[in-house]
């Protein structure tokens, strides 16, 4: 996989092995999806990359280190961990999206995201894109819902940076 090249991924990889959850290659699986996601977290199976979404580099590097959040946050969590929980499902959403270069200014041009100036850009891109995730939780009943339970767990999860020091 081309992502070792990838500072963020290979400093995931390594926390990873330093938390005791190492990884391997076979994490990693390549599928072709049906819906508009990228990937997925598929524990404990690993990382789901959609070969027929990715399309560059950029969006495969970003989807990798995204999915390796919310490993490092299994991993952390351990059988604490409840992906059916929206709860946690957010607050793990939010992390991946502040913390994989989700939300790089680029990213959302490349989107078509068009916003009046940066400032704050970025928190709001995480708590978008944390929701648009968690809606697609079968326990979420809705994008309001979405939207509710990503504001209760947003400014805790948003400054939990582990295991970076700060936002990548």
């Amino acid at each position: 996989m081309a992502t070792g090249t990838s500072p963020i991924v290979r400093f995931m990889i390594e926390k990873l092995a330093d938390a005791g959850c190492a990884i391997d290659e076979r994490f990693f699986k390549i599928e072709r999806c049906s819906s508009d996601v990228v990937g997925g977290f598929r524990p404990p199976d690993g990382i789901v990359l959609c070969h027929n979404q990715i399309h560059d580099r950029t969006t495969m590097e970003n989807t990798v280190a995204h999915e390796l959040i919310h490993a490092y946050d299994q991993c952390r969590a351990g059988k604490r961990m409840n992906w059916s929980d929206v709860r946690q499902h957010a607050c793990s959403e939010v992390r991946a999206a502040n913390l994989s270069g989700d939300c790089h200014w680029v990213n959302e041009v490349m989107r078509g995201k068009v916003f009046a100036g940066l400032k704050g850009h970025h928190r709001k891109c995480a708590r978008r894109r944390a929701e648009l995730s968690v809606a697609m939780n079968p326990k979420c009943r809705g994008a309001k819902h979405a939207e509710e339970i990503v504001g209760e767990v947003f400014e805790r999860c948003f400054n939990d940076t582990a295991p970076f020091d700060d936002i990548p």
